[in-house]
């Protein structure tokens, strides 16, 4: 903690904290995703199936399951080979070794791996479960199916809202939170002058 309030290292302890979000997304992401991936596969092998389901029901329902297996398989694969190299960065002891880090350049797929864990995975299994429904109930109760599919419609628009909303929370607390970096920055750049000014009027002058 001494070594990140120095006024030197505030870049470096900036990409630090970007390193442990990071480091965070990917471990929420892996475990959200081999979780949502495996209920998908049981519920797959699992179900029951009889004859009387409608052929497009059966493909929706293996269509989206193989959807949501592939999503998730690619957030836990983007997940299982950047953390390492996240982690043996973040085990060292100092950040001047934050510079090691892949997680600037490849920031663009830790984002991909937590939008497909969370908002687009989760929303597939929300269609899952509505089309598992179906295909369970369909042959015994038709008002089960559509109790379970009236039940999730307004759940999914309450995630949506939810969605939008943490992340506009979220990118405003960003903005301040680089705001207050930037009159950071700026504070030690004066600071830094004035130091240079100072040291420059002290300097002796020799005369010949």
């Amino acid at each position: 903690m001494k070594e990140m309030s120095k006024p030197e290292n505030m870049l470096n302890a900036l990409s630090w904290r970007r390193l442990h979000l990071s480091r965070a997304k990917l471990k929420a992401s892996s475990r959200t995703s081999a979780l949502l991936s495996g209920f998908a596969m049981v519920a797959m092998v699992e179900v029951q199936l009889s004859h009387d389901i409608p052929k497009g029901l059966l493909i929706a329902f293996s269509f989206c399951t193989t959807l949501l297996v592939s999503v998730h398989m690619l957030a836990l694969m983007i997940s299982t080979c950047i953390l390492p190299n996240l982690e043996s960065v973040a085990s060292v002891q100092g950040i001047s070794t934050v510079s090691e880090s892949p997680h600037e350049k490849l920031h663009i797929y830790i984002e991909i791996a937590w939008g497909f864990s969370t908002v687009f995975g989760l929303l597939l299994f929300m269609a899952e479960i509505a089309i598992l429904c179906w295909v369970k109930f369909y042959s015994y109760s038709k008002n089960a199916a559509v109790a379970a599919t009236t039940l999730l419609i307004p759940v999914v628009l309450i995630f949506l809202g939810f969605a939008v909303h943490f992340y506009r929370k979220l990118v405003a607390h960003q903005y301040e939170r680089s705001a207050h970096g930037l009159r950071e920055l700026e504070t030690m750049v004066s600071q830094l002058q004035n130091d240079e000014s100072d040291i420059s009027n002290t300097r002796p002058v020799i005369t010949v």
